[in-house]
């Protein structure tokens, strides 16, 4: 039976596609969200699910997601998916006909610009899109009418006028169908509208925005939000979308590793579509730099198997892999034509890539928080340090801080089900000379283990210190002033090398240090511990030295400015527009650059 509980501790809150599969692979479901964990977890209430949603719950084995950019995108890839998984779950969709359309007309003086349901070749004309929503593209296109009073009418209507219509009389159209503009000026707006629609005109956007802060400063409050709308609309049209972007051909490949285990994500594109992604979990040696796990990956990934896989014509890659003249070499004539090794990439391939990057790191984190991997590395942890029993709990400690100030002492605990997140507590250090990362271990250690001694709290069964033997003999040391001497204490040093997998063990009670293998379960369980303590630590430090976060939620994010703010908050309309739009999505705000927008974006989404 799914367990549901474990699963969705780890899932992000990002948007993006899931999908649910039975005990035979069988898919399910396919779904979109705008957040993953939201979503997914309304399916686990305990009451007020529908009969075929139960029945769908029943029937789950397992659950894969797919990160995306944007809601956008999941619309899109979402529909990709359902047509080529077909799971009987879903409504089915049509073909690609069904994407909605905005076709600019062919006439000669005065085209008229329509919603369209698919695309065609007869009668010339322009098309903008394919766009994910069709309530989307209506909704924008009465916005563009109303901006360019351009006319929505059908080619017998327009012929046959002798007098303007009710569209001219509520300002939605110039009427062209009786001359009341010139044939000139009439370009010039379908001109305006073209280059907005393929995103090349800011300056319209730019309009609005002054309008609905002139509207602002005169109260008439109304107007200001219909201003807002506007642009909201107009951006949702001129979105770029990386699901349904450049055309061509592609599989991206991405690797993650943390804590011993490594995970390769495929991300296969065709046609310039997202059709869905693949996980993998190599084994990883220390000795193998990630380019060189790459290149096995992927003459194993194409080559390797009874049937060989499609071979695209590129193959993106996020680091250099090794002996990737001949492995191109060798994939392009298995393939009968040029295949290129890729990973200095720029627009939606650039994006491809960040995408793949992500659902690796997410899906590691998840595969880390799965029971089975947890119990496995608390069994071989137990056997490595010969306990009497499975450790049912273990607490990390470590000290963070910025040249010695705003230091902070995080304390991360794990179960047998792996991170208790609940549980994590941070510790404000005060009255230590700054720097001093030994009283400072001093004090938190003493904060903690002071209220156990008297009865408050929960007794670990396992301490581990993020430090060498220093910070380990100030551990020791607060044990003995407080009587503990039933809990075992172990400290977590970097070897010489600094490297993953050379970490050196010592135990506070016997002095003994020693080394683990570096495929070993146990050691992955502490560097995984390890890790996390040092990531929440930094977190708790970084929000404690950017106070003025929690004033407003823009302030304290290093490069934006008051007028960078003010510029995101007229082009978005609010801060809640802000958290939904994608990086991409964030360029496009004058004085916003890509690092800086992806700064914001992990400001905004606690990343």
């Amino acid at each position: 039976m799914f367990d549901s509980k474990d699963f969705l501790k780890q899932l992000t809150e990002r948007p993006g596609v899931y999908r649910m599969y039975d005990d035979t692979g069988g898919v399910l479901y396919v779904g979109k969200a705008r957040n993953l964990k939201k979503r997914v977890s309304s399916y686990f209430r305990k009451t007020g699910l529908a009969p075929k949603t139960e029945a769908l719950v029943g029937k789950i084995a397992s659950i894969e997601v797919t990160i995306t950019g944007s809601e956008t995108e999941a619309l899109l890839l979402e529909q990709n998916l359902i047509k080529s998984l077909r799971p009987p779950y879903n409504i089915l969709l049509r073909d690609d006909k069904s994407y909605p359309y905005i076709y600019l007309s062919s006439h000669s003086d005065y085209p008229s610009l329509t919603f369209r349901r698919g695309r065609t070749k007869k009668g010339g004309g322009t098309w903008f899109g394919p766009f994910p929503s069709s309530g989307a593209v209506k909704e924008s296109l009465n916005v563009l009418q109303k901006v360019f009073r351009i006319r929505s009418c059908s080619e017998s209507y327009f012929r046959n006028r002798n007098r303007p219509c009710l569209q001219y009389q509520i300002n939605r159209c110039t009427a062209p169908c009786v001359e009341y503009i010139s044939p000139e000026d009439y370009q010039q707006d379908i001109r305006h509208a073209s280059m907005f629609l393929e995103g090349k005109n800011p300056a319209i956007i730019h309009d609005l925005m002054n309008a609905m802060e002139a509207a602002s400063k005169n109260l008439e409050f109304e107007k200001a939000a219909a201003y807002r709308d506007q642009i909201n609309h107009l951006r949702h049209v001129q979105e770029q979308q990386s699901v349904d972007g450049e055309g061509g051909d592609a599989d991206v490949i991405a690797i993650a590793q943390d804590a011993g285990v490594v995970c390769v994500v495929v991300i296969i594109v065709r046609g310039g579509r997202v059709l869905g992604t693949k996980d993998y979990f190599p084994r990883f040696s220390l000795e193998q730099s990630e380019g060189e796990l790459l290149a096995a990956f992927l003459g194993q990934y194409y080559f390797g198997g009874d049937t060989r896989r499609e071979i695209p014509r590129d193959i993106l890659v996020p680091v250099a892999v090794e002996g990737e003249a001949l492995l191109a070499e060798a994939l392009s004539e298995a393939a009968n034509r040029e295949t290129r090794i890729r990973g200095n990439v720029r627009g939606e391939r650039r994006r491809w890539l960040e995408l793949a990057m992500t659902n690796a790191r997410q899906t590691l984190l998840t595969h880390l928080a799965s029971k089975e991997t947890v119990y496995r590395r608390l069994l071989a942890l137990r056997d490595l340090l010969e306990l009497a029993e499975t450790p049912a709990r273990m607490e990390c400690f470590d000290v963070s801080h910025s040249h010695g100030e705003n230091t902070v002492a995080s304390c991360v605990v794990f179960d047998e089900n792996g991170p208790l997140k609940s549980d994590y507590r941070l510790y404000n250090i005060e009255g230590v000379t700054a720097g001093d990362d030994y009283a400072a271990m001093r004090q938190v250690l003493t904060r903690r283990y002071r209220r156990l001694v008297s009865g408050e709290g929960k007794r670990p069964s396992l301490v581990f210190i993020d430090g060498g033997k220093g910070q380990l003999n100030i551990a020791r040391e607060v044990f003995e002033e407080l009587g503990i001497s039933d809990i075992p204490l172990i400290g977590v040093a970097k070897g010489v090398t600094r490297r993953a997998g050379m970490e050196q063990l010592i135990d506070a009670m016997t002095g003994d240090v020693f080394r683990v293998p570096a495929d070993s379960p146990a050691l992955h369980l502490i560097q995984h511990i390890r890790d996390e303590s040092h990531r929440f630590a930094i977190t708790g430090h970084r929000a404690r030295r950017d106070k003025k976060r929690r004033q407003s939620t823009l302030e304290g994010i290093e490069g934006v400015g008051p007028k960078r703010r003010r510029e995101l908050i007229r082009y978005f309309g609010g801060i809640q527009e802000i958290r939904k739009a994608s990086v991409d999505e964030m360029t496009k705000v004058q004085g916003i650059s890509k690092s800086l927008a992806e700064s914001i974006y992990a400001a905004l989404h606690d990343e």
